[in-house]
């Protein structure tokens, strides 16, 4: 068989016009194939220290077959045939190419640009940015010839109009950043290409690994499969992720990616240098029976000539024979028929796109078959005025991107390539119907332009249609799809172009074009330049997005929310503006009811998980919270119920109080019903929750955390309402609950008022109706019939109510914080369960614990329990539910009781003092408490006129000055004339908690009078305590109280007291005086003193405190002398800064004339700029 040339073509078709007849042996394009040698004694042959002509021509003269042509013989039949033989072009340019004088080949690519004749050798040499890079890793072949410069340089690639990022180059954006990451990006595609080229050798491995004999045993026995190779592999893998993206698996995909991370699926070349991709695994199982023909077999039919249709001159007369090609030619042969594969493959891939881009476009066709067909252009009535008009009414000839769906306005149709038969037989009907409409005819003018002259003459309209822009404009789209594939196209192109702050008006349009968009890539687009629309969108423009998101989800139904929407918030999970990132948390929320169940309690639910754990911004993990509320009021996997336990936990302990806010009025009200549906509300969640508060309380006897008990305790407290909706759901009476009838509404107090709606009973039932309706069969069942087989309200009452009493009296009664929180507990539990519920059951099992009977006032038996918490919380979340007047007296009776048993069993008052504080900050019950305290004022015995005394000082910090005039100093000073001295001694602190917080003038009076007569009285200048006290009291209050009274009776009093104690003779008392003269010096040395009284009263105060202390405790003196240092230096200080004050003030009445003439002239000045420079000008 004759040998074939197949890259012996001509380069240009203008070339082969011009001669017809020449026979030149010139070498195809890079598209077409390999250089041709240049003919012997031309001026552009190598020089002498390049490769030799041999060199050079052996990969031109080889077949794909190894088959050549002498080169002598095609040597001398080219010289014997004509001596003017001119060289082609391409010739030139691949000897330019071949010898690296690449910037000579630029120039005559310039060149042939500018005369308008393209060389696609060059062209390709160019666009590829391969060709000026080397990579680091691999060395350059030993054939390869450098230029002088070496090899150039990668420069940073140049981003077009089409690959730019129009939310990265945002109208505010960072350049800055994007630059570096820009630098990155180049980084790592270099070293990408490093990778390509170490796998180079890898693949040639894989190919030859494995013994022959191995394989010929594999293919002689067909059913002992052979083990899969690893390129085979890592083809396979590449084809099953391309066919999972094909088909919307978007999930899968992303699964399969991880499990095979070492590969790069957006790659080919990643599989394996030099091997040609195969078809897609569709085309593979539809040809599975058909055997697929090599890419050689295609190339011979492409380029394949027979041995006698060759020129004479190109032809050896001698029998052809196998030349002596050595390793390198071969090699060269082999890279050229590589180049012409993967030329060969692109486009065969972009005509499969174009393939699949008609077939869409017939099915949106099919779908209009049976819609009304609307009016359209009849341009064949034009057939003879305009030359270009049978084309476009031809089926044939109409473009496959119109696919007839468009009227063509612009007279011209451009040249594509037509249809394929198939698809002609499939559109032929919609063409009927749009060739059937009612024609739109145009007066003919009565002319004899011939319509070449006519087309030149309407060429002078200036009209656009070669631009993107002019294309989608000349095209008027005439059904619902081809408006929707026009606004696919031209969106993209929209959303960039406007402002920023009206871009949410363009979210009607993205939403109904990516609804009801054939191609799943556009609604890809669409869907991601929606949730990218606005770069940090604000409350109302998030609203917008979410209401769209809803809007399409309820569309197009759960697997396309899944497939489209879902990914999209993946991909905004740790965007670097906190309001994208608030987006999709509320999204995900949104979307929770059109999701599919599982992933709803898989995917949805580790998204809002993971942003919980990671996010930093307080709004964020917010809407995350309230997502995760929703996504429990949808879910129905009951495995999940630990997980969503933990959630509640992680969400309450959250730093920021509006989490832990939106946890209280979403996510636990959510997620109590869904336990409430499981039935381990009662069985599981609140048991839990005990659990963890009472070993909160073992683990912290000494040092509690109040904050982890706050949070247990404030979750039980949003759980009271799905509990007693529980208990009226679950009663013996539900099923008698009657609607109609009159039914008396519910009381506006009848319930505390909910934190949400969510924590509204009356929501949780259904309506305000049958809750009325339940409420009143609730408690007739509670007053006659009892609770026999009631079980979930015997759960509340045997075994909810005894531990958290018991929980209560584990509490430390002086942690005012803790006290409150159980106080508010239990005062939301008996409001919520009622009056009935809270005397029948929640009272008898508080008074059956605490026992307030006569046999326990002994102090040697003594009441344990009356010095717990359990007196504060009962008194105050219990006793004040209700406010009537049997409600109140059994409060008063109650705090009476409590303050005899104390006093008379000498137990601490700190329970006692706890429910007057926690009573006191509320205004209504201060009468009475003022009520209890007269009890105690005229009691019998001098213990608990006592304890009344000292419970006066917690009292007065909260009564308004009217009642302290009236009730409270009348009581003291009734209780200060007392006989027993201990009951005087205990009215001190009262008497100085009102010199701090009284401003009346005459009540302070009638106060200082009275501390003056127990200073100043004979009767009590050996009494040790009052001393002690009255120290004690001058050192808290004088801080805070009038400076008037400090001055003229504090200091000088403190002074007589320091004075009186060096001569006291008892040195017990004497070390005890100076120690609390010391803690009163120290707190009233922070206080402004005039000099004066810091000169006659504190300093010789001081100086006898410290003679005590040399004696009685030498470390305090050494504090004590340094502070009556540092007030002798106040003291002068104080001196010389009153004789430079006199001369400030001089000075500064001076300045401030001169201050007030200059404003005066500026202030005469008119706005005149002339006017305001004169004034700044030196006088002459």
């Amino acid at each position: 068989m004759a040998s074939v040339n197949p890259f012996n073509l001509s380069d240009s078709e203008e070339e082969a016009e011009r001669r017809p007849n020449e026979t030149v042996d010139t070498a195809r394009s890079p598209r077409r194939g390999t250089p041709g040698p240049p003919p012997p004694g031309n001026p552009f042959s190598p020089p002498a220290d390049a490769e030799p002509p041999t060199l050079l021509l052996s990969s031109n003269r080889t077949s794909p077959s190894g088959e050549g042509i002498s080169l002598s013989a095609a040597a001398s039949s080219a010289m014997a045939g004509s001596a003017e033989t001119r060289v082609s072009v391409d010739v030139i340019a691949a000897q330019l190419l071949r010898d690296q004088y690449i910037l000579t080949a630029l120039e005559l690519h310039t060149e042939l640009l500018e005369a308008g004749r393209e060389l696609p050798r060059l062209r390709d040499y160019f666009s590829n940015p391969g060709n000026f890079e080397r990579q680091s890793g691999t060395p350059p072949a030993k054939d390869q010839v450098l230029g002088p410069g070496g090899p150039l340089n990668r420069a940073n690639s140049i981003s077009t109009l089409d690959s730019l990022d129009f939310a990265r180059y945002s109208d505010d954006g960072n350049r800055e950043s994007d630059e570096r990451v820009a630098v990155l990006e180049f980084e790592l595609r270099k070293a990408r290409d490093t990778i390509q080229a170490l796998r180079a050798n890898l693949t040639q491995a894989a190919e030859s690994e494995g013994p022959s004999q191995e394989r010929k045993n594999f293919k002689s026995s067909p059913e002992i499969q052979e083990p899969i190779r690893p390129l085979e592999k890592r083809a396979l893998n590449f084809l099953v992720n391309e066919y999972l993206l094909k088909n919307e698996c978007k999930l899968s995909s992303i699964t399969f990616s991880d499990e095979n991370d070492d590969q790069d699926f957006e790659l080919w070349d990643d599989v394996g240098l030099n091997i040609p991709k195969p078809p897609d695994l569709l085309h593979l199982y539809r040809n599975c029976g058909t055997p697929l023909s090599s890419p050689r077999s295609m190339a011979d039919v492409s380029v394949g000539v027979e041995l006698g249709d060759l020129p004479g001159n190109f032809i050896s007369q001698d029998p052809p024979k196998k030349p002596d090609l050595s390793q390198q030619q071969q090699n060269e042969v082999v890279q050229e028929l590589e180049y012409q594969i993967s030329l060969l493959d692109n486009e065969k891939q972009s005509l499969a796109e174009q393939i699949k881009k008609l077939q869409s476009e017939i099915q949106t066709l099919k779908r209009t078959v049976s819609s009304p067909p609307p009016t359209t252009l009849d341009l064949s009535s034009e057939n003879t005025s305009n030359p270009c008009s049978s084309s476009t009414t031809d089926p044939l000839s109409v473009p496959p991107t119109d696919n007839g769906k468009y009227l063509d306005i612009r007279g011209v149709t451009e040249p594509e390539s037509a249809p394929d038969p198939a698809s002609i037989q499939k559109t032929s009907q919609s063409h009927k119907e749009l060739k059937s409409r009612p024609a739109v005819h145009f007066d003919k003018p009565n002319r004899k332009l011939s319509p070449a002259f006519q087309q030149a003459l309407l060429s002078f309209c200036r009209m656009c249609s070669d631009s993107r822009l002019g294309a989608e404009v000349s095209r008027i789209a005439d059904s619902e799809e081809s408006v929707m594939l026009m606004l696919g196209r031209c969106l993209p192109h929209i959303v960039p172009n406007v402002l920023l702050a009206k871009r949410e008006e363009l979210i009607p349009l993205i939403l109904c074009t990516a609804c009801l968009h054939p191609e799943p890539k556009e609604r890809d687009q669409l869907l991601h330049i929606l949730f990218n629309l606005i770069k940090r969108p604000d409350d109302e423009q998030r609203q917008m997005i979410l209401t769209g998101c809803v809007a399409f989800a309820r569309h197009v139904g759960p697997t396309r929310v899944e497939a489209e929407l879902l990914p999209q918030c993946w991909e905004q999970i740790n965007h670097k503006y906190p309001e994208r990132r608030l987006l999709v948390a509320e999204s995900c929320g949104a979307l929770a009811p059109y999701l599919p169940k599982e992933i709803r309690s898989s995917l949805v639910l580790s998204i809002l998980q993971q942003m919980l754990t990671e996010d930093k911004a307080d709004m964020v993990r917010e809407a995350v919270v309230k997502s995760l509320g929703i996504i429990m009021g949808f879910i129905d996997d009951s495995d999940k119920y630990s997980q969503g336990f933990e959630l509640m936990l992680l969400s309450l302990g959250d730093p920021s109080e509006r989490v832990v806010s939106a946890v209280h009025q979403v996510f636990i009200p959510a997620f109590a019903a869904w336990t409430t549906e499981l039935g381990t509300l009662q069985s599981a969640l609140i048991p839990s929750l005990l659990e963890r508060i009472e070993k909160l309380l073992m683990q912290g006897e000494h040092s509690l955390d109040e904050h982890k008990l706050h949070v247990f305790l404030s979750a039980l407290q949003s759980l009271i309402p799905p509990l007693f909706a529980v208990v009226l759901q679950n009663a013996p009476f539900t099923s008698r609950a009657k609607l109609h009838g009159d039914i008396p509404a519910i009381e506006v107090t009848r319930f505390p008022r909910p934190a949400s709606p969510l924590q509204d009973v009356a929501t949780i039932i259904g309506s305000r109706e049958t809750l009325s309706a339940l409420l009143l069969l609730y408690d007739h069942q509670l007053e006659h019939e009892g609770t026999t087989g009631w079980e979930s309200l015997l759960w509340v009452v045997n075994q909810l109510l005894p531990l958290l009493i018991d929980i209560v009296g584990r509490i430390n009664v002086s942690s005012s914080t803790c006290v409150h929180e159980f106080s508010r507990f239990f005062w939301r539990l008996c409001r919520t369960f009622g009056k009935i519920f809270t005397n029948t059951k929640v009272k008898p099992q508080f008074q059956e614990i605490l026992r307030l009977s006569e046999e326990d006032v002994d102090a040697s038996v003594g009441n344990g329990i009356l010095t717990k918490a359990t007196v504060p919380i009962y008194a105050t979340g219990v006793l004040t539910c209700y406010n009537q007047d049997e409600d109140r007296k059994l409060l008063v009776g109650f705090l009476e009781d409590v303050m005899t048993t104390l006093s008379l069993s000498h137990a601490p008052l700190d329970s006692l003092k706890a429910s007057f504080v926690e009573l006191g900050a509320n205004p209504v019950y201060h009468e009475l408490l003022l009520t209890v305290l007269w009890y105690g004022v005229v009691h019998t015995s001098a213990l608990v006129r006592c304890t009344a005394a000292r419970m006066f000082e917690l009292l007065v910090k909260g009564v308004n000055e009217t009642l302290v005039a009236q009730r409270v100093a009348p009581a003291l000073i009734t209780l200060s004339s007392d006989p027993e001295i201990s009951v005087r001694i205990s009215t001190i602190p009262a008497f100085g908690t009102i010199m701090e917080t009284v401003t009346q003038k005459e009540l302070l009076e009638r106060v200082k009078m009275q501390l003056a007569s127990f200073l100043e009285d004979p009767q009590y200048q050996d009494q040790h305590s009052l001393h002690m006290e009255i120290i004690r009291t001058f050192g808290r209050v004088g801080p805070n109280a009038e400076p008037r009274f400090r001055d003229d009776f504090v200091l000088p009093h403190l002074h007589k007291l320091a004075l009186g104690n060096n001569s006291q003779s008892v040195e017990s008392k004497r070390i005890d005086i100076a120690m609390q003269l010391f803690e009163a010096y120290s707190a009233l040395s922070c206080c402004f003193i005039s000099e004066d009284v810091m000169i006659n009263h504190f300093l010789p105060g001081l100086r006898c405190l410290r003679t005590d202390m040399e004696q009685l405790s030498p470390e305090h003196e050494v504090i004590l002398s340094s502070m009556v240092k540092e007030c002798e230096i106040k003291v002068e200080n104080r001196g010389m800064a009153d004789a430079q004050g006199s001369m400030s003030i001089a000075s500064s009445l001076v300045g401030e004339d001169a201050k007030t003439k200059f404003l005066s002239k500026m202030g005469q000045l008119t706005t005149s700029g002339a006017m305001l420079a004169n004034v700044f000008q030196r006088k002459k």
